[in-house]
């Protein structure tokens, strides 16, 4: 089976936008048993499954690992940055940060990614692989070393333009194709203010322009409806662990759906639907009485991104007007929906 064959056309364009020029050696490690796992996971960390999200494509864990990849390869031609974007979220559960929420990690969200290397290790084909180009486990189990595949927010990496882009065009189909090609051609590789490398933009324009997308799509990974479904669906499954219907390794074994029947044939089957058919979260100033509420933040994401080697922020008066209301969004409400848990 080539995962590649059978993808979605919409997303093999996209592919195609951010590498023309396919790089086939990738082919035999997308193709391995761990990562294909992960086209059973949607990067929308559950709120794919509920009315209170306008998003309706399922834009996969690997297609996002694929997409970084690719960028990463667009820019550099290095393999082991390219597999290091690959890799990065092979060990990523059902229903992707939603796990973070339920390891209590959801200012870091990073709870999963200590099994990468054990994942890695694990797998005959990809150690295999990875023999065959002369690469060592420890050149491509840790993104977090190359900068071009990851960096420290507010900065633009692979991971962080590529869901930018993808959430943009496919998720909630905030700009369309060409829009994303118009961002995507005007990227490069440029110098940051600590002498590392670092994806920048040529133009301002440009760059203003996806300040303004990005500081709209942060709002929405943390906004009230986001918290509130990730904490619910985290605290269902806890429930259901604790009841011994869901091991903690099925969250790395079955897909989202395999998940979602265990919810609708168990006690809160009921509650679950009241979720995925609701279209709007109640807010309040104060904790709500005899229902189950969310309270608490969530992390932040943003990119205040190069152009010619500066921060957008530092001379562009509207960005920086972007980022800054982006970053007062206030997550102190109490978030609830009419049931008790």
């Amino acid at each position: 089976m080539n995962y590649l064959n059978n993808a979605n056309k919409k997303t093999i364009d996209y592919f195609k936008m951010l590498e023309p020029d396919f790089p086939e050696w990738l082919v035999d490690y997308i193709n391995t048993k761990e990562l294909l796992n992960q086209q059973y996971i949607s990067i929308t960390c559950g709120t794919i499954y509920s009315d209170l999200f306008e998003s309706h494509y399922f834009f996969s864990s690997l297609d996002h690992s694929i997409a970084v990849a690719l960028i990463i390869w667009h820019f550099t031609h290095d393999k082991k940055q390219t597999l290091s974007g690959l890799f990065h979220d092979i060990a990523t559960p059902v229903f992707k940060h939603c796990v973070d929420f339920l390891n209590d990690d959801y200012m870091i969200q990073e709870s999963t990614e200590d099994l990468t290397t054990e994942i890695i290790y694990n797998s005959a084909e990809i150690m295999q692989l990875l023999k065959r180009d002369n690469i060592k486990l420890d050149e491509v189990n840790d993104y977090h070393k190359y900068p071009i595949a990851d960096n420290e927010t507010p900065q633009l990496s692979s991971d962080r333009l590529e869901y930018s882009l993808s959430n943009a065009y496919l998720t909630y189909s905030i700009l369309d194709l060409e829009e994303i090609r118009e961002i995507y051609s005007n990227i490069e590789v440029q110098t940051n203010e600590d002498k590392i490398d670092e994806l920048g933009f040529k133009a301002k324009e440009i760059a203003k322009k996806f300040v303004k997308v990005t500081s709209r799509l942060s709002v929405i990974y943390r906004e009230d409806r986001t918290r509130y479904s990730m904490q619910f669906l985290a605290d269902i499954i806890k429930r259901l662990n604790e009841e011994n219907k869901i091991k903690l390794e099925d969250l790395y074994t079955l897909k989202e759906k395999d998940i979602i029947s265990i919810i609708e044939k168990s006690q809160y089957a009921e509650i679950f639907n009241i979720w995925k058919n609701s279209k709007i979260v109640k807010i309040s100033k104060k904790e709500p009485k005899n229902v189950y509420f969310v309270h608490h933040g969530a992390k932040v994401r943003y990119i205040d991104p190069l152009v010619d080697g500066k921060r957008i922020s530092n001379f562009c008066k509207e960005s920086k007007e972007m980022i800054e209301n982006n970053l007062a969004y206030d997550m102190s409400n109490y978030v609830y929906l009419d049931f008790k848990f």
